[in-house]
């Protein structure tokens, strides 16, 4: 709206019926008001909580990718090196370097957590110490590979013991497994019957997975992959990691035919092109599935990309307040059965 405003101090004067001294203090007010006020929206906002469905508690040498969108992904002639020509990339000083020893990354990542009022499922080989520093803000993931060598039973009784609330993130794709095979199917029933949520890998791995993870494929991103896993086990619940990038369709099927389905956006939130990842996810948003995409950053070695995914969806223009909130909380709350008292407790954290 445009509203004339006098030009000289007289004409203020005479148009306001007030002195200039007092105009000019009565400005200033105004402008501290608004200032206060946007800050303590900012405040509020970010005492909400946020629920990251996708955190890794490994060895900083499992290094993953940093948290600024890249505008280019990598290329390589075949005569080079592509795990040389990866690792150059991701090591480009336009990068936030992740941290430099295990100790350094928990506590950065938990002194996040506290100051950005996170809750995170956390899996990996340093679980233990994330549960002892992280107190209640840590949802303990039991970690999965077919290469672990752990029996259905020996799962069963890991899951049974009341310290995970969550199977996964699983990942057997790295290893060629598909969740619909034979050998994996025993494990499938473990969740089924003790009403664990799990979280399975499908989706990218890093760029030329094949060429440093021997039995890694593209066709493995497909999320129709996990049907015939879904009819033998419709009580499962089911977080398809990654969302099944880049294959929207495929995943809009899933989505559509199983209605227990949830995705989280972890990797793509930050990883890849900024315009493709709004792409794809309102893609999902638009289909009417906004209810079921959870907020997972996928965090390995570089702690601030939790913050970097979280500013991706508070950012994206073409979601409501509310979906944002159910992308970053209600999803979440809701796919692993969080009490009210829960809801209540992590809402009244600062």
């Amino acid at each position: 709206m445009f509203f004339s405003v006098p030009a000289a101090d007289e004409d203020i004067n005479r148009y306001y019926k007030i002195k200039p001294g007092v105009m000019v203090r009565l400005f200033v007010f105004i402008l501290l008001t608004i200032s206060l006020t946007g800050t303590d929206r900012h405040n509020n906002r970010n005492r909400l909580p946020v629920i990251d469905m996708h955190i890794h508690a490994n060895s900083v040498s499992n290094i993953g990718p940093p948290s600024d969108p890249p505008l280019q992904l990598p290329y390589n002639d075949p005569s080079d090196n592509w795990v040389n020509t990866y690792i150059k990339w991701y090591s480009d000083p336009k990068y936030i370097n992740p941290a430099s020893t295990d100790n350094e990354l928990m506590e950065q990542t938990l002194e996040i957590f506290r100051k950005r009022n996170i809750y995170a499922m956390v899996c990996g080989n340093n679980i233990d110490e994330y549960i002892e520093k992280g107190g209640e803000r840590i949802i303990p993931g039991l970690a999965f590979g077919m290469s672990d060598g752990k029996t259905p039973e020996q799962i069963r009784e890991l899951l049974s013991g009341g310290k995970y609330r969550v199977f996964g993130e699983i990942a057997i794709m790295y290893e060629g497994i598909l969740p619909g095979d034979s050998v994996f199917d025993p494990y499938l029933e473990v969740a089924e019957d003790l009403d664990i949520p799990l979280i399975i890998h499908i989706g990218p791995g890093p760029p030329g997975a094949p060429y440093m993870i021997e039995k890694y494929r593209a066709n493995l991103h497909n999320p129709l992959l996990i049907e015939e896993a879904l009819i033998r086990h419709p009580g499962l619940r089911v977080c398809i990691a990654h969302a099944g990038w880049p294959m929207t369709d495929e995943m809009l099927a899933v989505l559509w035919n199983y209605p227990q389905v949830y995705v989280d956006l972890g990797l793509i939130c930050y990883a890849i092109p900024r315009a493709e990842f709004y792409t794809y996810l309102k893609r999902l948003v638009d289909a009417g599935f906004g209810k079921r995409v959870m907020y997972g950053s996928d965090q390995m070695s570089w702690p601030n990309s939790t913050l970097a995914g979280i500013e991706a969806i508070e950012k994206a223009r073409f979601l409501t307040k509310e979906q944002k909130r159910d992308i970053l909380y209600n999803n979440a709350a809701r796919f692993l059965r969080l009490s009210t008292e829960e809801i209540a407790d992590q809402h009244s954290k600062p």
